[in-house]
């Protein structure tokens, strides 16, 4: 599933699924799928603040299934955000290239 942790590790990692583990493969069995991943490291953004991406993206997710107003608008609102962002939309709607932007322009306001 695609949320907060999904933007937290894909803004610094290229991630690629390597094995699909079934449960059988552990004992006792989980009652999960499990994955082996690669993980190899992106080059570092300097202009997003690593907290302020943290709380951005928590926000964001908070509550899942509301529309962005309601979270991350109200949020961006106390900052005194005057940029343009659509929060006419789910946080699962928005990708990690316009969160990394959004941190972008709210750590230089």
């Amino acid at each position: 599933d695609y949320g907060r942790l999904s933007v937290m590790l894909q803004w610094r990692y290229n991630i690629e699924s390597v094995l699909d583990v079934p449960p059988e493969a552990f004992d006792p069995p989980p009652r999960v799928d499990s994955a082996v991943v690669r993980m190899q490291p992106l080059p570092a953004r300097s202009d997003v603040n690593v907290a302020l991406l943290g709380e951005l993206v928590m926000v964001a997710f908070a509550q899942r299934r509301k529309l962005l107003r309601h979270t991350l608008g109200l949020w961006l609102e106390r900052r005194g955000f005057a940029g343009s962002f659509d929060v006419q939309r789910r946080a699962e709607e928005v990708g990690v290239a316009e969160y990394l932007d959004l941190a972008s322009a709210c750590g230089r306001a």
